[in-house]
This record gives C-alpha cells, structure tokens and sequence, in this order.
C-alpha cells in the first residue's frame, strides 16, 4: 500500500470538494473589489451551481441510497448517505453566508438609487398601489388551488416558484393548505420610478403579499414562498436496452422523464411554521434535512433582468470595464497562417472568429473533400453549425459527432443534429459507454493527388458564446503526422472504437490516463536520478485516484509539483510525509477557468499539452477526451508564460492549505499587482499581427495593413491601461 494512501488521509470527498469550490464563488459576491453588479453576478452564479448540483450530484446519490447494498466512494470510503448526511449542513451553512450577503448588496444598491421593497413594512399608500397593481397584472392570470380530498396534491415543477399559505374556510371553519404557483410568464422583477428612487419588487413576494385576495372565502393564517429541486440524473443506458429505438428519440423521451423525477431540495422563504414544513416535506417525500429556509430570494435568476436595468441607466461604474476578444487583420486567413505554422488561439483574448472564417473557407475550398467534427456544446445562434451546413450544402462530405448527453445542453443538440441531418451532414450520436467530450476538427484537402490535413484541437467548446466567457485553447496545426492521428480517432469514433495506439495524441480512455502516469514517472524517475524534476498542470477538477496517488509519489519523491485547479479537488496538498512538495491554487474570476494546460519537466526538456478533459475518473476511464503534445518551440512557450501568470496570480487567487481548506493569496509587500486573466490581454495584444507578419512575408506581402497595423498598436496602449486602472483601485483596498 502506498505511504499517501495511508489511512486516507489526503483524500477529500468529492461532493465537499465541490460546495468547497462553490464558496469561492460566492465569495466574489461578497469581494468590493468586485464592482457591484458583478457581486450580483456571482451571487447568481453561487445559486445556478448549487441548483445544478441538487439536480445532479444530490440526485444521484439519493438514487444510490436506493439499492440493496450501498456502494463506498474510492476514495474516503464514504457511502452514498454518510455523503448525503455531511453535504446538508455544509449547503444550509453556506446558505446563510449567501442570506447576509445578497442582503447587504440590495443595501448597497440603495446608493445608486434602487431600493428592493419590502412588503412587510409597506405604509397606507404603498399598500394601495402595490394592490392595485396585483389586482390589475397578476390576480387575473393566478391560479389558486386548495388541497382537500377532493383536490389532490399537485405536481410542483422543478425549480418553479409557489407561495403557499395555510388557510379557514370563513364559512366552517376548517383548516386547507392552498397553493399559488408563480406563473413563468410573470416579470420577475417589477420596477416603479418614485420620486428619484427606483423600486424594485420581486413578484413572488408581491403575490404572497395579497395573496388572500386570490383565495376568496378563505382566510390566509400563514404564507411562504417554496420551491423544489428536482433529481435530473437521468439514465440513457436503461432507456436504449431496445436496440431498434433511435437515440435521438430515446433522448427526447428522457428529457420529458427528467421533469417528473423525484424531489431532492426544498426551499422556503421565509422561515415557516412546523406543520407548513412537515406538511411539505410529507407531500414532496423529503426529510427535513433537505429543507432550507433562507432570507435571500430562492431563484437567483432575478439578477439577469437586475444587472440589466441598471446597465441601461447607464450604470457602468457597477461593471467591469468592457473588453472583447482581439480581432486580427481585416485579410487575416487561419488557413493561409497554419500552413506555415502552427497556431495558437487563446479564449476569450483572442477572437474566435478566425476559426469560423477557417470553416467556411473550407467550405468554398474546391480542394477541400471533408470536414469533420466533434460537438458537445453548441450556442443556440451557432455560427459554427452554420458553416458545417453550408460545407455540406455545397457538396463536402460534413461527419458531426454530436453528443447529445451534453447534460441541460440535450434539446439543443437534438435541434442541432436534426440540421444538420437535413443539410446532408453525416451525423453520428457517439459511443453507448462513453460520452465523446473531445474538442476535434479535421479538415482533408486533396492536393496534387495527396491528402492534406488541418487539425484542430481545444479544451473548449465549440460555442461562440462562452469563448467570450471561459479562458480556453485552440491549437491549430496542418502537421501531417498528427493528421493522420486525428484521421485514425475519427474513423475510430465512426464505428464506435476506442483508440489504443497515439504518437502525439492523447485519447481517453485507453490513452490518457497513461501517458500521464508515464510522464510522472518520468519526473519521479529523473528526481531520483539527481536531476532536475518539475510538474506543473492546470485543469478543472481532480478526482482519479491513480492521478492523485502518482501525484503524491512525485512529491514524496521530492518533485515539485505546482498545481492550479479551478474546483475539485480530491486530495489535500502539503501534508508533510504525503504531498508536502504540492502546492494547488484556485482561480476564481471574472472569466470561467476551463483550459487544461500538463507541463512535465524543466528547461528544454518541458513536455507540454493541452488537452479536453480534467483529471475527473469520469474524464480519464468514462469519457472520449483529446489532447496533444505541442511540438512548437514558441507555442509551448506561450503555454509555459500563460502557466507562470496563473501561478503568480495574486488577485484572484487562493492557497490550499494542508486541511483542505483555502486561503486568499496576499501580495507581499511592494508585490507588484497580478491580474492573471487580465495580463492576458497585454501579453496578447499583438500576437495577431505577429502571426499574420509570419505568413504575410512568405506570400509577398510587406507587413500587416496599415489599419491593422493601426489597431495593433492602440491595443499596445489600451490593454496596459486597464491593467493600470484595475491595479490602482486594487492597490486602494
């Protein structure tokens, strides 16, 4: 037995690892250096992560809390309801964190002339208006039900709001529970100008405000708003048993399944009696430890509409400043540019558009015969979709595998795939046991009798959205060798095989996970040599326990292992005798952390990769993931500088400590200020032009027009100065 697998004592459950995670969320909404309606943002994030975490990891391990025998996790040996049991009152502890927090925002927000009402201290003529109001715009479209036996309990949708209120019959005085549901059709935000003060109403509590106007002959003797979270795991290996069923069909079916399943969470605001409790949890069939009261809204939601009033006042000193993605030259070709060389794109500091434009050259491309793809997340606008379609249209053999298990992205990619079928694509749903998480492109040229290749290949999705939203790599390349890999994956994908044999690649599940133990044992090996040793890996979540016990040989090895893991993380770092040479950081800002970056090695020795998948077991043994070695000297040294940025990010990161827990990374004295996603910007602000300078000169042209040339050099300027401004008002906290 290995001397880090011990008594466990490094290991740190999955789902705890997660909420862990989810409080460094939240506590941006709570940082004032974060401009206000960023906080909110947040907030609001804090509470889309908690729903989707009921919905799925909760959901799951209440299912599994249902078989005969309950299976332990591998790693601290917990059971599917000891997990439960510890996840309760960690998510009602930070349900009181986010309470005060949204309430001292809503104060603050008075400053800028909002205040949020409150129905509980209305005066004489704010309770006619707000009257007046229900009576006019909501009590018409209400729909009150009373529970007795004739009248049975109704089904509540997921995450939908109720008011519910205890209510006597004015005539016998019997007591019913009666129900409000908060139609989805409402506002959910009311705003009314009074004087220079904008009010600001949510419309679940004006309706539990009045709600004894809509009950008619009963009395109203209690009310709360509640809403409940519903398990949403749902099982597509059960639902394909028959064979002759389409998949798409199959999915479509199990989407409607997912709205009816078991209730997992309930929320109630505000706190509510005993019996209007119990008498909940006994229709909804949940214990009370799954009930959260809370002060703060139950739906995060209202904070869309929110942020976007007040950026439409003008409220821009509550934002962060404006950036958008770095643009190349007006006559840029990514196509032209990687047949000279290879290319690296970074999201969202540079734009994705140029990887678009590549599509549709291709698409026009006479040489061109084919195009393949992998797709997991698409934006419901794709620009990407788009041009495989107009590919296929103008007579390219278009092959899409789309992977419509793509948790709460499925009926985008079932409306997607019925495109793309109707263009003439060849669409291929992916593998049974494994979902294709691969982030791959190829494009086959037919040039003078030979096979010509471009590959694509990225840690993010192919969704023109979130390349705004998440930092990601797109590596480009029309390296003929690593064509020809990519080539043999996709017919590998087309019959449902998995790869077994890569150079340059590396493909999960049979050639992921190894090729990293390899190259940690090759550190290991060196360090016990006498040589110099070094890892260094950015991904989003770790959970493998081979991953983690070959990380913790490494350290105790002596290997210096720097880590930055954006959430989970199942193991703790800097435990003297187990993983004292590991240090993990968390990067929590205002872009989504999301590119997976594996250095192995020091000075010209360095192996680098990106890749698609997080050392998540899910990732290395149940998923199809992509990644490659970068050959490039000067792209693997961006990757090595963008790595060392992360690694002295002093804003927005924080320090695992040897408990598990996370502290804020402080600068030390006279420190200099380091943004690590903003220092993006000003390390990219001319790669364009320098790309486009490599391949301009080789084609006769003299430099990058003048206008580009122009734009190049104002980014120069601009991005230093918002890096300026940034460390000024940092330096004054």
């Amino acid at each position: 037995m290995s001397s880090a697998e011990g008594k466990n004592t490094i290991f740190i459950n999955r789902e705890l690892s997660w909420l862990e995670f989810n409080r460094r969320v939240l506590e941006l909404a709570r940082d004032k250096r974060v401009p206000l309606a960023e906080q909110f943002n947040f907030a609001s994030i804090y509470g889309s992560n908690l729903d989707e975490f009921f919905m799925i990891r909760v959901g799951s391990l209440y299912d599994q809390t249902l078989l005969k025998e309950e299976k332990k996790e591998n790693k601290t040996n917990m059971t599917p309801t000891a997990q439960l049991h510890a996840i309760m009152p960690v998510v009602g502890e930070l349900q009181g964190h986010c309470d005060k927090i949204v309430n001292k925002l809503f104060s603050r927000l008075k400053e800028y002339g909002y205040e949020k009402v409150d129905f509980s201290k209305l005066d004489k003529e704010e309770e006619r208006f707000w009257k007046k109001y229900f009576l006019s715009e909501l009590y018409p479209v209400l729909s009150p039900q009373i529970i007795d036996r004739r009248h049975p309990f109704p089904f509540l949708r997921n995450l939908e709001t109720y008011v519910g209120a205890k209510v006597k019959d004015k005539g016998d005085n019997t007591e019913s529970f009666g129900i409000l549901p908060i139609s989805s059709q409402f506002e959910r935000l009311i705003f009314v100008r009074v004087g220079e003060v904008t009010k600001v109403a949510l419309v679940e509590e004006l309706v539990r405000c009045f709600a004894h106007l809509a009950f008619g002959r009963y009395a109203v003797t209690e009310s709360c708003i509640f809403r409940v979270t519903r398990n949403a795991d749902i099982n597509l290996q059960e639902a394909m048993q028959d064979q002759d069923l389409d998949y798409r069909e199959v999915m479509s079916e199990l989407l409607k399944k997912r709205r009816k399943l078991a209730a997992v969470r309930l929320q109630i605001t505000p706190k509510a009696s005993d019996e209007m409790i119990e008498f909940l949890c006994h229709k909804l069939m949940l214990n009370r430890r799954q009930c959260f009261a809370q002060s703060a809204p139950l739906a995060m939601n209202f904070v869309r509409p929110l942020t976007a009033r007040l950026s439409s006042e003008g409220l821009s000193q509550l934002f962060y400043s404006p950036v958008r993605p770095m643009q190349p030259p007006a006559d840029f070709s990514l196509t032209k540019a990687v047949n000279e060389q290879d290319v690296l794109i970074a999201y969202p500091f540079q734009s994705i558009r140029p990887f678009i434009n590549m599509l549709n050259e291709a698409a026009e491309d006479p040489t061109v015969i084919s195009i393949k793809m992998t797709l997991y997340r698409m934006a419901t606008d794709s620009k990407i979709v788009e041009a495989l379609i107009n590919a296929a249209e103008r007579g390219k053999e278009v092959v899409t595998i789309v992977e419509l298990r793509a948790r709460f992205d499925e009926q985008n990619n079932i409306d997607w795939s019925k495109q793309l079928e109707d263009a003439g694509c060849t669409v291929i749903y992916g593998f049974d046991e494994y979902k294709v998480h691969s982030k791959l492109t190829l494009i086959t040229r037919k040039v003078d009798g030979q096979y010509r290749y471009i590959s694509q290949i990225g840690t993010g999705n192919y969704n023109e959205k979130t390349a705004e939203l998440y930092t990601d790599l797109c590596f480009v390349s029309a390296d003929q060798a690593l064509g020809e890999e990519v080539a043999e994956v996709f017919n590998d994908l087309a019959v449902e095989k998995t790869t077994a044999e890569t150079q340059r690649l590396l493909v999960a599940p049979l050639r992921f996970k190894s090729v990293l133990l390899e190259e940690i044992q090759r550190q290991i090996d060196a360090k016990r040599a006498g040589k110099e040793a070094a890892i260094e890996l950015k991904c989003n979540s770790v959970s493998d326990r081979d991953i983690i016990l070959k990380l913790s040989e490494a350290s105790c090895a002596g290997v210096p292992v720097r880590m930055v893991i954006r959430g989970i993380c199942c193991f703790k770092a800097g435990v003297p005798g187990k993983t004292e040479n590991i240090e993990v950081r968390s990067i929590v800002g205002r872009y989504l952390e999301h590119s997976r970056i594996y250095i192995f090695g020091v000075g010209e020795e360095r192996r680098v990769y990106i890749a698609s998948g997080d050392f998540l077991t899910r990732n290395t043994e149940r998923r199809v993931e992509i990644g490659v070695r970068i050959e490039d000297p000067a792209i693997k040294n961006t990757l090595i500088n963008m790595m060392n940025y992360q690694l002295r990010d002093n804003v927005n990161a924080r320090r695992m400590c040897p408990d598990g827990t996370y502290t804020k990374v402080k600068r030390a004295e006279g420190e200099a200020i380091v943004d690590s996603q903003m220092e993006m910007y000003d390390y990219f602000a001319n790669s364009w032009a320098e790309i486009y300078a490599g391949y301009a000169l080789k084609n006769g042209k003299r430099s990058p027009a003048g206008q580009s040339k122009k734009k190049a050099e104002v980014r120069k300027i601009r991005r230093p100065s918002l890096l300026r401004r940034l460390r000024e008002r940092l330096s004054k906290k």
